[in-house]
């Protein structure tokens, strides 16, 4: 299994599990603030999405977990997000699903 990448919408959204539930949104959620000292802000969360923000190098991403979709990362400002942010979506995408598959 690996991560996938989709840029269709005009932002870069990394898909790091497709087939998961609540627990494996907690656990990525425990790994990004233990080993990436990740602060969580505007928790947005609804019957079936949990939207959930934070900042990682200067980047403002969105954890986002749904149950017909899986977790995935992406850029807060979606379209408008800079080059910068859509690099870093990938960065700390495949750092955490590497953390999370040695768990």
């Amino acid at each position: 299994m690996s991560i996938k990448i989709e840029t269709d919408k005009g932002w870069t959204e990394a898909v790091i599990d497709e087939n998961c539930n609540y627990d494996k949104f907690y656990l990525a959620v425990v790994v990004l603030e233990k080993d990436f000292q990740v602060e969580f802000s505007n928790k947005l969360e609804d019957l079936d999405s949990l939207y959930w923000e934070f900042t990682y190098e200067g980047s403002k991403l969105m954890l986002h977990y749904n149950i017909y979709f899986g977790v995935s990362i992406f850029p807060k400002a979606f379209k408008l997000a800079t080059s910068a942010d859509n690099e870093m979506v990938t960065e700390i995408a495949n750092l955490l699903f590497d953390k999370l598959n040695k768990n």
